[in-house]
């Protein structure tokens, strides 16, 4: 034992006996010997069996329970659960019990006790129910932990417990609601390969099972051990231990004779660990998502036998540590942990040598020295411990506190009642303490050597709650060194002063607590003072300086070794011993009191919001005063002078701090709240207890602190505001700051009654949320809640459907809406339109076109057109438009002359040639705005619209044109439109409709395999439906030897299993792949564009895993030649191999294996060729003309958005004109856009930034300066011309990229300008051009290229505003796609032009693409800038790689539908992004239907708007397409959020501006004269005039006794004198309005109000003391910022629940009575001029205090050393005008009091 433990004395209670065995005598079955050691028992707190999700039944139970433990008695089947001396419930198995324990499901709020029999486990829940489990395996033992039952198998049969067997599971700790029982997920998906099968074949090798639910079946456990996992079938493990509040398992292995502790985790699986448990055990899994694994985080040395008990602690500074009672040794062996978060749950480890062990031959955990204080999951708990010599030592970590001995005066026959041998024997003298048992908290029974057991408690709780805690507040706010010693003293031996030694009555425990205190003042003073009288050289002030210890500890010099610098510290503390030992108790005394202020500070404050608290709150303020003037903290003495002036009669003069602090103020806090917002709000004046999470002390203060910043909109990530502090949240919606402080409340237990005891101030702003949510609160809310807010009808609604459905999410739909609330009724679906608006959407299949002869030819575009697109883009008939454009099933109509001669016609065939080129383009961009617009039935064959590539003659009666099948290959011209006909009819299935099943797929498969199909499966596949199919099916496709659609089936089912690596796709994709076949593989006839299709099917299925071999594999064929049979296609082979392997290893290019560099190596090789001889693998040298596009790309996508500079210095642009010569201009594109995309967060919208992405050598040219050129100069004028237009396309296109989707208006503007530009270029046109570049750029480049790039930066201007439906740009794009009478208008110009009107009109304006990694990929293989010349070019880009921008679409458009109608209605929504690199937090409004920020921007959507009843959808961070529909992250439920329009109030349709909307109903109030109610009436049969009471009129309005009492004592009239008169005029009033608006809760507030007037009126006037604090004042400030917050609209209601004009008046009204107090400026001036004690002058003048601390406090001047310094600034800056300066540096003060101290500090001269 320490030098520092101290004895106490134990406090025996009784002597033990289990209560069960009275209960069996009293049934009539006395106690009998042979049946003695064949019962067992527990003791338990009845914290563990308290339901912390229901606040009622919490209340309940602690009414009904008092704090006395639990017990559970068995004996053979036979329960008794008692409580005290009383008993709780009995329960009956059905056979012998075998082991019991208290356990708390996953998912269920209440525990559960789980009794174990031989071959069924039964739960028994508090409520009554009872399940019982048949057990399939032979079950040794249960154990709780923090999420279920932990089974282990037995190795043999079992029998009932006996004496050699009564082991029960104790409950030593309280368990934690299933908030808490989360616990860490990992993902083992990568390398766990074990089986994991809860098959009964399976299971049966199973040693150890988790139970989470009683109808579920128990999982089997997987361990790891040295990273490899498998299933925990070891029998030799046993558990001995686990956590009820961490996920930790104690165990010991008999075989291995080893103890160990192991962490439990939460595995999930995927499909290939799933494939590897079928390979593993040939059975098929059950549901693998989720399993537990157990770590082994600590193994102990070889023991011979298992400890004999196993229990958790805390060490000194909290941290949890494992003790082993090891009886063999003697010892108790503790292994400490330590803890960290992950993924926002904690997890724990143990560190090597974080172990230690104490003599013992007993120990239990008990709770002494922190009795109120947890640490996270964790109540604070000791070690009692027994050692060798019988001695009780308490250990609180690996420190000894104290000893216990037993009390002197007690004795067995006299004291305890239970007569013994030993007579009148003392305890303390004749026996010895042997063993402990049943520890509950800080009670214990001590086991005697002959075998009694004593009930002991070790605390000794004041019974003070001051006191009580004061205590708490310094264990939780003190360093563990500090507490243990202030725990020291306050239980100090043989000091008579202690708390050990003081009465029973509350003043001497507060007296003791005081003393300790004050003594550490005391000795701080002594010190400070000897050391003040202490005279030191400067040998010795260098030799004690921190500088001299920093440096000699660093340095040394020759000759002054480590051990000189100790020596000379020895000589120093020779000579100054005196002096160092009192500056150590100085520092220790300083230290001490610091923390100690600051954790009694909070407690002070948290006083100050309870009304009952004024007693302890004038004690403990007199007690900091002392503390505070002994640090010689000025403002923490004026702050509590300023609250309690009568504390002036107690201060002394002291010696002001250096640098005083500030005190934390909760008044000021709540005032800063409700004026600027939470988030405003200064977190330091919350005490920083307040911010710790679990801190009881504070809990009343912390509660008021989170209800108000909910009410102000803080930001709640889990239980923690953004002020830092902590709170809980009942279930239920919560559409509004009201509600949600409705639901905390709830949650924290915060009713009615916790109400009336807040300040009249404070309670306002809560007594408004439970207003403000009364109208209408959500159908979710529990019972509590609505009767908190005065809604009893919705409660006992609640009530019964709680009783009826128990587990709400059990039950059906139809149920849900029978047991909700009652306006919820009238929710139902609305089919009939009731708008003009949708008089247009039923209409709308019939397309108004004079182009169009038959509109009755479905096109693929009827379905786009509903109620929500309409609203989208409102009456303009865009929508409309883009189907006449985009249509493609109807002849196109020519133009013609009268005559026919053959010229005509071959004019005609001629234009229609050209007008097929753009027919055959149109699906490209019909897929992309039809995408996900319809469903179709099961039972229904797909219709896919025709491609008519013929016209017609409108001035010949629409006579029929077709082509001449003589003059083309007509078969070889549709094959890949009709490609891309199927892909636009695939695309329009909408998600809704889950998962396609294989029997539809099968069902719309033709007999002859065509290029519409293909189009469809890879359609498809890109919506991820073609996971249904077996591989047989996907095989039957490939068998039929048709290119185009093995194209489509290959990339189709790539993209379904895109990123899985699934093997069975990868063989398939290999096959096709020839290079990868064996020498004896027979040679395939492959065609180059399913090669080129196999190679990107590679990229996707292997996408972002940087697989080595797949990255080889692909590397290689970037530089081999293909096998097909088009040499043409060589580039194209070489394009896709390079984006397949920049998928593979998407972004991870600094993150992937070590092969990486020489990979880059070779793609660089790829680029610019090599000096030395380098050959492909054809045996010719590298062709730079066809490796190069893909290894750039490949490069792009592996880097992307790493910000690597290296590889993108590396991607060199032409710096000269002759290096320009040799690098041709459409690298030049790909090689900007690589780099930027690897410097991504360096593009911006900004021609600065375009400009800088030209070289100088381009930029210095004639052909930008627009200067003239000689001859000789043209080849290089055409090289600059060309790179100058393929680098601002490369840049046009990473604007595109970047902000995809974000209809960001720099970057439409930006590409909207350049696309202009160069339209210009190409044929100039009527109107002006902004010339941003040089003009003239067609002399020199090719109309093609030209084209080219324009076209590519359209694209990248619709990419940016896709889904917006964008007019300007919906102009450019009618204009481009009208120049078909232009013979340079090819195939790969109308398909840009058909995609950009489908990307500005994606998915009928409802989807839009996003910005990820796979996005970008995804748009960057579709927007590749090589556009094809004819329908079957595929030389350069595989045409069907264009649909892959599919991947990158979201569906990011919200409407919202009134739940009144069921019609999508416009509803203004305010959207908040969250801060990123480039922007701040942003707030904007949008008008739904509206398409939302990416959701990895999006922080909050707020519906607001005075029509609609707002509500709030605050969203957290997710890679996930979220807004899929049928998503279970999504939070708008299928793109829609569902609105209640108020009462009154018109749709934004029927009334756009507002002019019909009504008020939904008028009151009419009639003046309420209390004159005339309490006139005379009549005479009644005794002659005196009859009075009509005000009672009896209240009474008919009203059953509530409040009200009728309150109208019956101080509204009657009998009041006489006019003060009398005008209280009882108020008193009228007041209840008026508290009863015409439904609120008699504000009664006790008007009152409170009205007090604070009258008294300050009265104080203002008369020499009597009629308050001793200003604590009042306070209160006021508060409601009257509460009065601002609703003013300046920081509240959701511009109305109060108490009338503002009120509220301003009391305002006023003290303002006046201050302003004019005659003695304002000489006390001012008195209390600035003193800054070291203020009021020192003012002691004997106490009136005059109350009225300056009512000044300060009111006007908010802050202390005199504060207002001094600004002062002084004043002074200085003489020029400046003084009191608007003087208000810039005391922004908090007052007007009047600015002018006031300016005109008593400030000089004239200043002046």
């Amino acid at each position: 034992m320490s030098a520092a433990a101290g004895v106490r004395t134990l406090s025996v209670l009784r002597k033990f006996k289990p209560f069960g065995l009275t209960v069996e005598t009293i049934d009539g079955n006395p106690e009998r010997s042979d049946l003695h050691e064949k019962y067992a028992y527990f003791l338990f707190s009845p914290e563990i069996t308290r339901d912390r999700n229901n606040a009622s039944e919490y209340e309940a139970a602690s009414a009904s329970c008092d704090s006395s433990d639990h017990e559970i008695f068995i004996r053979g089947n036979q329960i008794i659960w008692s409580a005290g001396s009383r008993v709780h419930r009995r329960y009956t198995a059905s056979s012998p019990i075998v082991m019991a324990c208290w356990c708390r499901m996953e998912t269920l709020p209440e525990p559960t006790l789980c009794v174990l029999q031989v071959e069924t486990l039964t739960m028994y829940r508090p409520s009554g129910e009872v399940v019982r489990l048949p057990l399939t395996h032979s079950i040794s033992s249960i154990w709780s932990l923090p999420f279920g039952l932990l089974l282990q198998r037995a190795s043999d049969g079992l029998c009932p417990f006996t004496a050699s067997n009564p082991s029960l599971c104790t409950s030593d700790l309280s368990r934690i609601n299933r908030e808490h029982g989360a616990i860490p997920q990992y993902d083992y998906s990568s390398h766990c390969s074990a089986g994991c099968s809860v098959e009964s074949e399976l299971s049966i090798t199973a040693s150890h099972f988790i139970l989470k639910h009683p109808l579920q079946e128990p999982q089997v456990i997987i361990v790891e051990e040295r990273g490899k996992p498998s299933i925990m079938n070891d029998l030799d493990e046993k558990i001995i231990w686990t956590g009820e509040t961490i996920p930790l398992v104690a165990s010991y292995n008999k075989g291995k004779m080893q103890h160990c502790i192991w962490r439990i985790d939460r595995v999930v699986y995927n499909s290939e660990t799933k494939a590897a448990c079928l390979r593993d055990h040939a059975h098929s899994p059950d549901d693998l998502s989720k399993q537990f694994c157990f770590h082994k985080i600590w193994q102990g040395k070889k023991s011979p036998a298992q400890a004999s008990k196993v229990f958790s602690a805390t060490d000194g500074d909290g941290m949890p540590i494992i003790c082993f009672l090891l009886q063999e040794q003697k010892c108790l062996f503790s292994v400490r942990l330590q803890t960290g978060e992950r993924f926002t749950d904690i997890f724990y480890d143990v560190k090597p040598e974080m172990s230690w062990s104490v003599p013992a031959i007993a120990a239990a955990p008990v709770v002494v020295t922190r009795p109120r204080v947890k640490v996270s999951l964790l109540q604070f708990s000791d070690v009692l411990v027994i050692n060798k010599e019988k001695d009780i030592l308490l250990y609180s970590g690996r420190q000894c506190f104290c000893k216990y001995t037993w009390p002197i005066n007690i004795q067995l026959g006299v004291n305890l009642g239970h007569p013994t041998c030993l007579g009148q024997a003392t305890i303390g003298v004749e026996l010895k303490v042997t063993g402990l048992a049943d520890a509950v908290d800080g009670r214990v029974n001590l086991i005697l050597e002959n075998g009694q057991m004593f009930r002991c408690n070790l605390q000794t709780r004041p019974s003070s709650s001051l006191v009580n805690d004061c205590i708490t507040a310094l264990a939780e706010g003190l360093h563990p060194t500090f507490y243990s010693q202030f725990v020291v003293m306050l239980w100090g031996d043989g000091d008579p002063t202690s708390l050990a030694k003081a009465d029973i009555h509350i003043n001497s425990e507060w007296e003791s607590f005081t003393n300790v205190i004050m003594a550490m003042c005391k000795r701080l003073g002594f010190n400070s003072s000897a050391n003040s009288d202490t005279t030191q050289s400067s040998w010795e002030f260098l030799i004690q300086s921190q500088y001299h210890l920093k440096y000699s500890s660093r340095h040394f010099f020759s000759g002054f070794s480590i051990g000189s610098i100790h020596e000379l510290k020895d000589f120093k503390s020779t000579i100054t011993c005196n002096l160092a030992e009192q500056s150590r108790e100085t520092s220790f005394c300083v230290q001490f009191l610091t923390e100690a202020l600051d954790a009694l500070h909070a407690v002070y404050e948290n006083y100050k919001l309870d009304n009952l608290r004024k007693g302890d709150i004038n004690l403990l303020v007199s007690l900091l005063l002392g503390v505070a003037t002994s640090l010689g903290e000025s403002n923490y003495v004026d702050h509590y002078i300023r609250d309690f002036p009568v504390l002036l009669l107690e201060s002394r003069i002291f010696q002001p701090a250096s640098i005083p602090r500030m005190p934390p103020c909760l008044f000021r806090w709540l005032q800063a709240c409700l004026r600027n917002g939470s988030n405003f709000a200064n977190c330091d004046d919350l005490p920083p207890l307040l911010r710790r999470d679990g801190s009881l002390v504070v809990d009343f203060s912390r509660k008021i602190v989170s209800f108000y910043s909910l009410l102000m909109g803080s930001e709640r990530v889990g239980r923690k505001l953004s002020s830092g502090v902590y709170c809980n949240l009942a279930e239920g919606s919560a559409y509004n700051n009201e509600q949600v402080v409705v639901l905390a409340m709830v949650a924290e237990t915060f009713g009615l009654q916790q109400m009336d005891q807040l300040p009249a101030g404070i309670s306002l702003p809560l007594r408004h949320a439970l207003d403000k949510c009364r109208e209408s609160p959500p159908d979710d809310w529990p019972a509590a809640a609505y009767m908190l807010v005065g809604r009893e009808d919705l409660a006992l609604i609640s009530l019964g459907s709680f009783i009826k459905c128990r587990k709400r999410e059990l039950t059906s739909e139809n149920n849900l809406v029978a047991f909700s609330s009652p306006y919820l009724l009238n929710v139902r679906s609305v089919t009939i339109p009731s708008s003009s608006l949708d008089k247009i959407g039923v209409n709308s299949n019939k397309m108004d076109d004079v182009d169009t002869i038959d509109g009755s030819v479905p096109d693929g575009m009827e379905h786009v057109f509903s109620s929500s697109t309409q609203m989208r883009f409102g009456h303009d008939l865009r929508l409309h438009e883009v189907r006449r454009l985009l249509c493609s099933a109807r002849p196109v109509p020519l133009q013609s002359s009268a005559s026919s001669n053959s010229s005509e016609q071959d004019m005609q065939q001629a234009h229609l040639w050209q007008l097929a080129h753009r027919t055959t383009a149109l699906p490209l961009g019909r897929g992309a705005f039809t995408l996900a617009t319809t469903c179709t039935f099961m039972t229904e064959a797909l219709v896919v619209p025709k491609l008519v590539l013929a016209g017609h003659l409108p001035s010949q009666h629409n006579a029929t044109v077709n082509l001449d099948p003589t003059m083309r290959n007509l078969a070889e011209h549709r094959s890949w439109p009709e490609f891309h006909n199927g892909v636009a009819a695939g695309l329009r299935l909408a998600p809704v409709q889950g998962k396609i099943s294989r029997t539809w797929i099968v069902y719309n498969k033709p007999e002859e395999p065509n290029a519409t199909h293909a189009g469809i499966l890879l359609a498809l596949g890109l919506r991820g439906h073609l996971r249904v199919l077996i591989m047989t099916d996907v095989y039957q496709y490939l068998s039929q030897q048709h290119d185009i659609t093995t194209v489509g089936i290959l990339l189709g089912v790539a993209a379904s299993f895109r990123g899985t690596m699934d093997p069975a796709i990868s063989k398939m994709l290999y096959v096709h792949v020839p290079s990868r076949h064996p020498a004896s593989f027979p040679e395939l006839e492959l065609p180059t564009v399913v090669q080129s299709a196999a190679l990107l099917a590679i990229g996707l299925l292997y996408e972002g895993s940087a697989h080595p071999l797949a990255m080889d594999i692909l590397l290689g064929e970037i530089g081999r030649r293909s096998s097909g049979d088009s040499v043409l296609e060589r580039e194209g082979y070489a394009v896709a191999a390079g984006f397949a392997l920049g998928l593979v290893c998407l972004g991870r290019g600094l993150d992937a294996s070590g092969h990486m560099g020489s990979c880059v190596e070779q793609l660089f090789r790829y680029i610019y060729g090599s000096r030395k001889p380098y050959r492909m693998m054809d045996d010719t040298l590298v062709n730079v003309d066809v490796t190069s596009p893909g290894a750039t790309v490949a490069l792009a996508l592996m880097f992307l958005k790493t910000e690597s500079e290296v590889v993108a210095s590396r991607l060199l642009i032409p710096q000269t004109c002759f290096d320009l010569q040799y690098v041709r201009p459409d690298f030049l594109m790909l090689r900007v856009i690589a780099r930027n995309l690897i410097m991504w967060k360096n593009i911006c919208p900004s021609q600065a930034w375009i400009n800088s992405q030209i070289p100088e050598i381009v930029k210095n040219s004639p052909v930008y300066l627009n200067v003239e050129f000689m001859d000789n100069d043209d080849a290089d004028i055409g090289a600059l011309a060309q790179a100058f237009v393929n680098i601002l396309t490369a840049a046009c296109v990473l604007l595109g990229l970047k902000y995809a989707g974000s209809r960001n208006a720099e970057a439409q503007e930006l590409l909207y300008d350049h696309a202009i530009y160069l339209l210009y270029e190409i044929k100039p046109l009527s109107g002006s051009n902004k010339n941003i570049y040089p003009t003239g750029l067609v002399q020199h480049v090719d109309r093609g290229t030209l084209e080219t790039c324009l076209h590519i930066i359209v694209l990248s201007l619709s990419v940016v505003m896709a889904g917006s439906g964008h007019l300007q740009t919906f102009r450019l794009l009618k204009f481009l796609r009208g120049r078909t009478v232009d013979g340079q208008m090819n195939y790969g110009f109308q398909m840009a032009v058909s995609l950009a009107i489908g990307f500005l009109f994606l998915g009928g304006g409802m989807h839009t693409f996003s910005t990820g990694n796979t996005s970008i990929a995804a748009l960057l293989i579709a927007l590749y800038p090589r556009l094809p010349v004819g329908p079957h070019d595929n030389r350069c880009h595989l045409q069907a790689f264009r649909h892959l921008y599919v991947l990158a679409t979201e569906a990011r458009c919200v409407q919202t539908i009134d739940v009144d109608t069921g019609l999508s209605v416009y509803t203004p929504l305010e959207v908040t992004i969250r801060e990123a690199e480039y922007h701040t937090e942003t707030t904007f409004c949008e008008v739904t239907p509206c398409i939302l920020p990416e959701h990895s921007l999006l922080k909050s959507v707020h519906v607001c708007g005075p029509r609609y009843w707002p509500q709030e959808i605050n969203l957290l961070p997710d890679d996930k397409q979220w807004l899929d529909a049928g998503g279970r992250i999504n939070p708008f439920s299928g793109q829609t959020i569902y609105v209640k329009r108020k009462v009154g109030a018109c749709s934004y349709v029927d009334d756009p501006i507002g002019c019909q909307s009504l008020l939904s109903r008028v009151m009419y109030k009639q003046v309420f004269d209390i004159h005339s109610i309490n006139a005379p009436r009549s005479k009644g049969d005794n002659g005196q005039p009859g009075v009509f009471k005000v009672d009896q009129l209240v009474s008919t309005f009203s059953a509530n006794p409040s009200l009728i009492a309150f109208s019956r004592f101080c509204c009657d009239n009998l009041w006489t004198s006019s003060s009398d008169a005008d209280f009882r005029d108020f008193c009228a009033q007041m209840l008026f309005d508290c009863m015409s608006k439904d609120r008699p809760g504000l009664l006790q507030v008007y009152l409170s109000l009205y007090t604070i007037i009258l008294s300050m009126c009265e104080q203002a006037t008369s020499n009597n003391i009629l308050f001793s604090d200003t604590l009042f004042l306070s209160s006021l400030k508060v409601a009257l910022a509460y009065n601002e917050a609703l003013v300046n609209g920081l509240l959701n209601h511009s109305t109060g629940v108490i009338q503002s004009t009120f509220l301003a008046s009391l305002g006023r009204r003290i303002e006046d009575i201050l302003v004019s107090w005659s003695g304002a400026s000489g006390h001012l001036l008195k209390y600035l001029a003193d800054g070291k004690c203020p009021f020192e002058d003012m002691a004997k003048d106490l009136r005059s205090t109350l009225l300056l601390s009512c000044y300060l406090q009111w006007f908010e001047i802050p202390s005199s050393s504060i207002v001094q310094s600004a002062v002084s600034k004043i002074k200085v800056k003489a020029v400046i005008p003084s009191v608007p300066f003087l208000h810039m540096l005391l922004p908090a003060t007052h007007i009047n009091a600015l002018s006031l101290i300016y005109k008593l500090l400030v000089p004239n001269t200043v002046k």
